[in-house]
């Protein structure tokens, strides 16, 4: 997905200038500026990986604001010449570094930055602002994050919505009204006198905005009632120009912001002039611009011979000598992907063979080697090579070691898990990126086979490079046995589960969309009836001014562009109208319209009448699976309308039947087991319900006494703790006051004091060692659990708690699949298992094996690991899905 990072140019060069201690070059020339910039943005480079980058510059001094106000920016002190010295330098270095930077004359940097990211708003890309000006927050969004420069230039921290909300209770729109009553000193923006931003923000949280607090002077009283009637003007122009301008005539395009990495020709050159020679001999670049060592990729390295039809018997007889193997594919979804060609790697030379050639009958032997699943084999992201190989006819089996998941339970967070990501890491000098070498998106093209067979043999060569030191790594970690004994056999597992797909009954599927059609016609025209005309349901302006003017509903939230009609939103509205309702029923019906009947009939296969999703074990940090293509997980089950749709999904044999298990409340019988809490151990021990349990003990009741809502919020309060909720998290679930939340999480670490100990020592290991563990020792990082700024802290904190706990479930349900999967082989049963979604599996039966599997399913996963309380599945069955459960 495209990422932009934009940079307040003026701002940071600033910052960077008074941060760093004197630099020159040679010649005498000031560098410090240039260099604490270069670093900064070098690292935000490495860490977020932009696919865009762009600096953007003040083009002179005078702008549009002066025209409203002639002292704007008026008391700054004038720019060192040892700073305005540095910008041609900064400026000429980044057209080095291949970093796009924009200025228009008569606008601010602000402005820039202002209309990009309302541009990428609107078309929904992710924007990373990154600036020291507070001003910028007013920017943030759904798609848009600020990074607020910290400590001169060493420290971001982070902004969205929900920072800017826990740090100053406002929405980004606020900000701007903040300015307006505090002022700001460096821009010589008036405000308010004698308004700071703590007597602002306790205006705005009672007023909301620079506007109200103006009409309704007659609610203050005394010297603050006198200073806002006496500054009204000051309050109006203030707040304007701290507005960011959005609407700058911008002649350059998203492209012209793109970022391929560093210029390799030229980046050199550039840092060398500037004599940043430990910058050069990070980056391995070439002071002369000829590139890095990855670019190089000295040919001595790596071997390769290109086989053809004379030559397979040469690669015949040395298939028991063969340590590591590449197979290269090429398209999203491996399913439907192309194989372009395979490696195999003896201790001395690569072997490439073209994937044509693989296919031909004198290839069988190779064929037959790929089969056997008595030979080890050991490559890159095995699982994807298995079902590609699969949907060409080839066979595949023996997968023991993948460096692609070893990678993932190495860091489970780092998100450069690419091969060449990965050779980089390990010091493997002689690989570059796939990008470099097939081109990306629409440009991806296959090179000649003398750079293609090099560029795979490179790659067979770094997995063989890399496999020693993973292991180490593992070994180090104690995490051997996770990896040989639980994800290695899994990938095997869910490969096989994806090629054996779940039937789908398509005429119901269509049926079921017809419905849903006759629903959404129906919705649409009560909707139009009680509005009184016809309007764009789909467009949040339309439907803003039916709700906001001529309904004249409360307005809840603004944007930037208008009202907001977020579904957080409309639920606060929907006691005030009954045409709310309509809407969100009308958005929950198309929706499933769209994305699943629509989505599900395009991802049935003509061949097998079946969806094959691609479970991807390398993305979720806490080790739970994800599913794709398509996503068999996120079908809601909380309303009947989608409930219904599991009720397409269907054996695939005559007078089979769909069984679904469920574990029970996992999560929870997980942190009985790791706080050892004694209240939580008694009532799964005592087979309680453990909700109605909770209540009891927190509002001191008998079980008699637990009404609906002691056991709703109960519920609420277990499921947030795993979780890590805060007192806000807690008052929004249960429409409490965060005071009424705040007391009902006190007194539950009251009752469940061994939660509250477990949660205590949690963090505090987290802070001593950097990361957390299950209890199949699956690590997570955490390495903000140390930082400064109080909202990463508080994340890793509330990660740090729930980790070892979603972790430890997400081990269990994969422990029971291996384990089933074995039970299954074991007793040639010929039920299979379909889908794992969340807690629960889903198998079809014949028959005459539905009792074996009634009692064998919940004994395998009661039985997955050993707990100080039971594990509990519950287990239906029917002619479909939705009858299994």
């Amino acid at each position: 997905m495209d990422k932009l990072i934009v940079i307040d140019g003026n701002n940071i060069i600033y910052r960077a200038f008074f941060a760093m201690p004197p630099l020159t070059n040679a010649s005498g020339q000031q560098t410090n500026a240039v260099y604490g910039f270069t670093t900064m943005l070098l690292r935000l480079i490495d860490e977020h990986k932009p696919t865009h980058m762009m600096v953007a510059f003040d083009a002179g001094k005078e702008t549009f604001r002066h025209a409203d106000f002639q002292d704007y920016k008026g008391k700054r002190e004038k720019t060192p010449p040892e700073l305005s010295g540095q910008f041609p330098l900064l400026k000429e270095l980044l057209q080095g570094l291949g970093v796009a930077q924009f200025e228009i004359k008569g606008y601010e940097a602000d402005d820039i930055i202002g209309t990009i990211t309302r541009q990428a708003d609107e078309q929904g890309r992710q924007v990373m602002v990154i600036s020291g000006d507070k001003d910028m927050l007013q920017l943030a969004s759904d798609h848009i994050t600020i990074g607020m420069v910290r400590k001169g230039v060493t420290e971001i921290e982070q902004y969205g919505l929900a920072q800017i909300k826990e740090r100053y209770d406002l929405t980004p729109e606020q900000i701007i009204d903040l300015k307006g009553l505090m002022g700001d000193a460096s821009d010589n923006i008036p405000g308010v006198p004698g308004v700071g931003e703590k007597t602002a923000l306790k205006l705005l949280h009672e007023f909301g905005s620079v506007e109200q607090v103006l009409a309704r002077t007659n609610e203050l009283k005394g010297k603050m009632k006198e200073k806002i009637e006496d500054n009204v003007e000051s309050a109006i122009l203030s707040k304007k120009l701290a507005t960011i301008f959005r609407e700058v005539p911008l002649e350059q395009s998203w492209d012209d912001m793109k970022f391929d990495g560093l210029n390799q020709e030229t980046a050199g050159p550039a840092l060398a002039k500037l004599e940043f020679k430990s910058l050069l001999e990070r980056l391995n670049l070439d002071a002369g611009g000829a590139g890095n060592a990855e670019a190089e990729q000295p040919e001595a390295e790596v071997e390769v011979v290109t086989v053809d039809v004379d030559l397979l018997p040469e690669v015949v007889n040395l298939l028991d000598q063969i340590r590591v193997m590449h197979v290269e594919t090429y398209g999203d979804n491996p399913h439907h992907a192309s194989v372009i060609g395979i490696v195999l790697a003896t201790e001395n030379l690569q072997y490439y063979v073209p994937f044509e050639l693989l296919k031909e009958d004198t290839a069988e032997p190779i064929r037959n080697w790929l089969a056997d699943s008595s030979i080890p084999k050991r490559g890159y992201d095995l699982h994807r090579i298995d079902l590609a190989l699969h949907w060409h006819g080839i066979a595949f089996a023996g997968a023991s070691f993948d460096v692609h998941l070893a990678a993932y339970l190495l860091d489970p967070t780092e998100s450069n898990q690419t091969l060449s990501g990965l050779a980089a890491k390990y010091g493997v000098s002689f690989l570059t990126s796939d990008e470099d070498v097939f081109g990306k998106g629409a440009k991806y093209k296959i090179p000649d086979v003398e750079i293609l067979s090099k560029h795979l043999a490179r790659k067979c060569a770094a997995v063989a490079q890399v496999i020693p030191l993973q292991e180490q790594e593992l070994s180090d970690n104690e995490m051997l046995p996770l990896f040989h004994e639980l994800e290695m056999p899994l990938s095997r597992i869910l490969a096989d589960m994806e090629k054996q797909g779940i039937s789908v009954n398509v005429e119901d599927l269509k049926q079921l969309g017809r419905e849903f059609e006759e629903q959404i016609k129906s919705l649409v025209e009560k909707i139009y009836e009680i509005a009184g005309t016809e309007f764009n349901l789909n467009s949040p302006k339309q439907l803003g001014e039916i709700l906001f003017v001529k309904l004249e509903l409360p307005v809840v939230k603004k944007t930037k562009t208008g009202y907001s009609t977020d579904a957080e939103v409309l639920e606060k509205l929907a006691p005030y109208h009954e045409i709310v309702r309509y809407i969100l029923q009308y958005r929950t019906i198309a929706k499933l319209q769209s994305t699943y009947v629509e989505g599900l009939l395009k991802e049935i296969s003509p061949q097998t009448g079946k969806v094959h999703t691609y479970y991807r074990q390398t993305i979720a940090a806490t080790g739970r699976l994800s599913s794709q293509y398509p996503n068999l997980q996120n079908i809601p089950i909380r309303l009947e309308e989608g409930r219904k749709l599991r009720k397409v999904f269907v054996p695939s044999e005559p007078g089979w039947s769909i069984l679904a298990a469920d574990y029970s409340q996992i999560e929870l019988r997980v942190l009985a087991h790791i706080s050892d809490d004694d209240r939580l151990k008694e009532a799964f021990l005592h087979d309680m319900d453990i909700h109605t349990k909770t209540a009891m003990d927190v509002f001191g009741v008998s079980e008699e006494d637990v009404d609906s809502n002691m056991r709703r919020s109960a519920k609420a309060v277990n499921f947030g703790i795993v979780y890590g909720i805060s007192d806000y998290g807690l008052s929004q679930n249960l429409n409490i006051t965060r005071k009424e939340a705040a007391k009902f999480i006190d007194q539950y670490f009251e009752v469940f004091q061994g939660v509250r100990r477990y949660m205590d020592e949690i963090v505090k290991q987290a802070k001593q060692y950097g990361y957390v563990k299950t209890l199949l020792e699956r690590r997570r990082y955490l390495p903000e659990i140390n930082a400064s700024n109080f909202n990463l802290r508080s994340f890793a904190e509330r990660t740090a708690m729930n980790t070892p706990i979603q972790g430890t479930a997400a081990d269990v349900i994969k422990l029971a699949m291996v384990h089933m999967d074995a039970a299954l082989h074991e007793r040639q049963l010929k039920s299979r298992m379909l889908l794992q979604v969340h807690d629960e599996l889903v198998f079809e039966v014949p028959e005459d094996e539905m009792e074996t599997m009634k009692t064998l399913v919940p004994e395998v996963m009661s039985k997955a690991l050993e707990l100080v309380v039971p594990l509990k599945s519950e287990v239906s069955y029917g002619k479909n899905w939705y009858e299994a459960k």
